[in-house]
């Protein structure tokens, strides 16, 4: 499912304008990021929640010449999906 399609599904569930389902749709996902951004934790009960951790500095390889390389550290977005979601997709 793309974006346009979540937003025909959510205009239809919700019984509301395509529009008005883009802009609520725009709007979590504008809340979620900045959030994240801030390091603090979106949960979602029964559907999961998005957490901001840190990956450590590692070795790697480069593929095509197989030369040992040095991948930074960084942030990342974990998500960790809600019990409800996790028996509706079993």
């Amino acid at each position: 499912m793309n974006k346009a399609q979540l937003i025909d599904a959510i205009a239809s569930d919700a019984k509301i304008t395509k529009a008005d389902a883009k802009k609520a749709l725009q709007a979590v996902i504008t809340s979620t990021s900045k959030a994240l951004a801030k390091g603090e934790r979106v949960a979602l009960v029964g559907f999961g929640s998005f957490a901001v951790s840190k990956r450590a500095a590692r070795k790697g390889r480069n593929p095509q010449n197989g030369k040992e390389i040095k991948i930074p550290a960084k942030k990342v977005v974990k998500f960790k999906a809600g019990a409800e979601l996790a028996k509706k997709v079993k």
